[in-house]
């Protein structure tokens, strides 16, 4: 199968993917205009504002090493709407927080392993090409999260009666 590379807009930034059927092989934020093309539908709908699972794309590059490999499995096990921080990451995978800093900065895809989830102890933390990014997913996520969950409990308060 093919190489996809394709763009959709989040806010002032055009994010651009390449990816095949479920893989995801690189994720870009850019304020210029990349190629047009189409992004996969799990990706779309994430940066509409949906609470959408991306654990359902795999990851199809990410640096060598079991280290860097665990703390991604780490990272995307943090749920939608919730963080860990760069420490909690590091006691987890027995490395030090700035290790968990280096691997999120060389994270080729980022959503789907969402190194935005990680965050200081003190503040966001930094994100390539701007912290701004990482503060308007998590607020994004933490909004839709409660919106959701809370339509979710009343469907599901009402089901009975």
């Amino acid at each position: 199968m093919a190489v996809i590379t394709g763009s959709t807009r989040f806010g002032f930034w055009f994010v651009e993917v390449e990816w095949s059927g479920d893989t995801v092989f690189r994720v870009q934020f850019s304020r210029t205009r990349p190629d047009e093309g189409p992004v996969p539908s799990l990706i779309r709908l994430y940066l509409s504002g949906r609470p959408v699972d991306l654990s359902l794309l795999r990851p199809g590059a990410v640096p060598p090493g079991e280290l860097y490999a665990e703390i991604y499995r780490e990272v995307r096990s943090i749920p939608y709407g919730e963080t860990a921080t760069y420490g909690e990451i590091a006691a987890r995978t027995g490395t030090g927080p700035r290790v968990v800093g280096q691997a999120m900065a060389r994270n080729p895809v980022a959503l789907v392993i969402p190194c935005h989830r990680v965050v200081s102890r003190s503040g966001p933390g930094g994100f390539s090409p701007d912290p701004e990014i990482k503060i308007r997913l998590l607020n994004m996520e933490r909004k839709n999260k409660k919106r959701f969950t809370a339509e979710d409990d009343f469907s599901h308060s009402h089901e009975a009666g």
